[in-house]
C-alpha cells in the first residue's frame, strides 16, 4: 500500500467528516494520535473539543444553537489504565465500560452499528493505543447505504512503522447522502516531530468551511508522558 502524503489527502477531499490518525513518529520515540471533527450544519459546526481528566470531550459553544445533541455530543478520547480509546461516538463509552470488566473492545464494538442518522448511516470509526505503542482501527458501517446490513471491520497493526500511521475517516467523497469511507485504513507518512508541528499541518489543510475542531497527541514511549494539543475554530 502506498504511503500518502496526509496534508495533501485532506487537501483534496473537502468534507472527510471525522477522522482518526493512528501511528508512530520517524524517530519512533512517540506515539501519535489524531482526532477531527468537521460540520456542514450550524449543529455539527457549533462544537469545541474541551478536555476532561481522562481525555476530551465535545460540548456546544454556543448553547442557545444547539438542537440535537445526540450525534454530536460524546467523549472522543479517553484512558483506560494504559489504554487510549478514540472514536466518533459514544461508543468511546462502550469500549471503556468493556475494558473496565476486562473484555476486548472488539467485543464491545460487536453490540454496536453504524450511527442512526439516514441516509447517511454514519460509520463508527474507533482506535485504540496500547501502551507498547500498537494500535487498532475499526470502522462499523452499512451496506452502502443499506441499514438492513452491518458491516464491521477490524484492523490491528501490532508493529507499528517508524514516521508512519494509519488513517481513516467516515466519509468517502462529499456527496448526499454521504456515502461510507471504503477499503483500509490509509497509510499515511508522519512527518511531524511534535504534536504541535503536525497539529498546525492538519489544521491548515482541513477544509477551512468545514472544520470545526482537532485533537493531537504525542505520547512517549518510554515515559508515557502526553504532549497534547487542541485546536478548535470557535474560542
Amino acid at each position: 500500500m502506498e504511503k500518502l502524503d496526509l496534508c495533501a489527502y485532506l487537501r483534496q477531499h473537502p468534507y472527510p467528516g471525522r477522522g482518526i490518525l493512528l501511528g508512530h513518529s520517524a524517530d519512533n520515540t512517540k506515539a501519535v494520535i489524531a482526532y477531527f471533527i468537521m460540520g456542514r450544519s450550524e449543529n455539527s459546526r457549533n462544537r469545541i473539543f474541551e478536555a476532561t481528566e481522562d481525555g476530551i470531550r465535545t460540548r456546544a459553544y454556543d448553547e442557545s444553537k444547539m438542537t440535537d445533541p445526540s450525534l454530536i455530543i460524546y467523549h472522543p478520547v479517553r484512558k483506560v489504565g494504559s489504554t487510549t480509546i478514540v472514536t466518533n461516538g459514544d461508543q468511546t463509552d462502550t469500549i471503556a465500560d468493556a475494558m473496565k470488566a476486562n473484555h476486548s473492545w472488539i467485543r464491545a464494538l460487536r453490540s454496536r452499528c453504524y450511527e442512526p442518522d439516514g441516509p447517511n448511516y454514519t460509520p463508527r470509526i474507533s482506535g485504540i493505543l496500547r501502551e507498547d505503542g500498537s494500535y487498532a482501527l475499526s470502522i462499523l458501517k452499512s451496506a452502502d447505504g443499506d441499514p438492513s446490513c452491518n458491516h464491521r471491520y477490524f484492523y490491528e497493526y501490532d508493529a507499528p512503522l517508524a514516521g508512519e500511521g494509519r488513517f481513516i475517516h467516515t466519509y468517502q467523497e462529499n456527496l448526499d447522502p454521504l456515502p461510507s469511507f471504503e477499503g483500509e485504513p490509509r497509510r499515511v507518512a508522519v512527518t511531524a516531530s511534535t504534536a504541535a508541528e503536525l497539529a498546525n499541518q492538519l489544521w491548515e489543510n482541513l477544509n477551512a468551511d468545514n472544520k470545526v475542531s482537532l485533537y493531537v497527541s504525542y505520547v512517549d514511549l518510554a515515559s508515557g508522558q502526553a504532549d497534547t494539543v487542541i485546536i478548535n475554530k470557535h474560542g
